[in-house]
């Protein structure tokens, strides 16, 4: 195979209500939201596409690990720890559902937070080395 996968493009996640929903992620995280109608919204966020998807209630994109422990199923990054802290800030300030920020063995540092309908996303300290090698420099972030 000479072609491969280039990168993702949209994440889908289940949400209950597209009108509250798109809303909270326009205004807590600063999305732009491109289309909506009734059963679904298109939003830009941190580079790629976020379709939300009317569901039935107690979706989410969540899942559990052998251990019962519940995991997220996507990670954003940040440019640093101050970076980190200001944006945990921001989110608490916002009410935005968060955890603690922590330490979890690895470079870098975490927190996750929910949206309105419990879909848990991380938040990492450390910006992956072909992000900075491709996309940073000293004018960006």
């Amino acid at each position: 195979m000479k072609e491969k996968l280039l990168r993702v493009g949209t994440t889908y996640l289940p949400v209950t209500d597209v009108e509250l929903s798109s809303e909270w992620y326009v205004h807590k995280l600063g999305a732009e939201l491109s289309y909506k109608d009734n059963d679904k919204a298109i939003l830009n966020l941190a580079n790629q596409s976020i379709f939300l998807v009317k569901s039935r209630d107690n979706q989410s994109s969540n899942f559990y690990d052998i251990n019962g422990n519940e995991h997220f199923s996507i990670t954003f990054e940040v440019n640093g720890l101050s970076a980190l802290e200001s944006i945990h800030k921001d989110f608490n300030e916002k009410e935005i559902r968060i955890g603690d920020i922590e330490n979890r063995g690895h470079t870098g540092k975490n927190f996750v937070f929910y949206d309105l309908d419990g879909n848990k996303f991380d938040v990492w300290s450390e910006l992956s080395n072909i992000y900075k090698e491709k996309f940073l420099t000293a004018n960006k972030l």
